[in-house]
């Protein structure tokens, strides 16, 4: 391969890489409120009720078996998990050229429908802030993530009874109920879901080596009003073992107001509209035919 060709090689892999890696500040995000996280064993029956101040952190983690990245984050999260009370959960990118057998057009399109993400390492709190990439802006990603952690969704005061049976090997019946205030979330609709979740699965040809992914999000199960209700559920078989869990989790769909903008006469730009890609492409071409030269 000439120089000419290796720069170039260079240049966009490292493009890439920084894409990436990079992160900035935590966002906060206008998606809506995430929130709940009481679950149980998928073969173990079980009632709980708990104030809504006690809830654990939700933690929505996009990732990928061949993704590097995400690595340090995920390591991260555990040990702030180790302090603090927080329920990760991992979406797994499923459109790629890199296979991921852990990722699910359904969720990963959830995900990026409601963050705007399709670039692993990325983490959403309580469906209300994110932090991309895998550097952190303070002196490490563990008090990055805590600073977020440490910041209390406000839901005021209220329970929520979350109640489980088994009716066989990958089915049972889900019963809910809640005393939320629904009118803090603003315009929009707050509703019941199951989050069914795999504890960990093996796939040793994930390319980022940590061969035991945990945290692996199955289904995303809509159950309907918070107030009360029941619902018999079938579940997705798991990847491997039998480590199924399954979770009750609240979130806010705020209405999406669409502005209709008016049609603009489409004219064509002149050729200094752009001076820079101009100059880039310019500087390119000097650049390669330098390089052919030197090789």
């Amino acid at each position: 391969m000439g120089l000419g060709r290796r720069l170039f090689v260079v240049l966009i892999t490292t493009l890439f890489c920084t894409t990436a890696a990079s992160a900035g500040a935590a966002e906060t995000l206008e998606a809506g409120a995430v929130f709940g996280g009481q679950s149980t064993e998928a073969n173990t029956s079980s009632v709980s009720t708990v104030n809504l101040s006690d809830l654990p952190t939700i933690v929505e983690v996009y990732t990928a078996t061949w993704c590097s990245n995400c690595v340090d984050v995920e390591h991260a999260l555990d040990d702030v998990e180790s302090n603090l009370s927080m329920q990760q959960y991992h979406t797994h990118r499923s459109i790629s050229e890199v296979q991921d057998p852990f990722g699910t057009d359904e969720i990963d399109k959830r995900y990026h429908d409601r963050y705007g993400r399709w670039s692993p390492p990325a983490v959403v709190f309580n469906g209300s802030t994110m932090i991309k990439g895998s550097v952190s802006q303070s002196e490490s990603l563990q008090q990055d993530f805590t600073t977020v952690v440490q910041q209390p969704l406000l839901l005021g005061n209220g329970t929520s009874t979350f109640g489980w049976t088994p009716t066989g090997d990958l089915s049972g019946t889900a019963t809910w109920s809640s005393t939320i205030n629904q009118t803090q979330f603003g315009d929009g609709s707050l509703q019941a879901y199951l989050w069914v979740v795999e504890a960990s699965a093996y796939f040793e040809d994930g390319s980022n080596g940590l061969e035991n992914y945990p945290h692996i999000m199955r289904a995303v199960i809509p159950l309907g009003d918070v107030v009360q209700g029941t619902m018999d559920v079938q579940l997705p078989a798991a990847f491997d073992g039998n480590d199924l869990s399954v979770h009750l989790v609240y979130q806010f769909n705020p209405v999406i107001e669409v502005i209709e903008e008016p049609d603009e006469p489409v004219t064509a730009e002149p050729d200094y509209a752009l001076p820079f890609i101009h100059s880039l492409a310019t500087i390119a071409m000097i650049g390669a035919a330098a390089c052919t030269r030197r090789s």
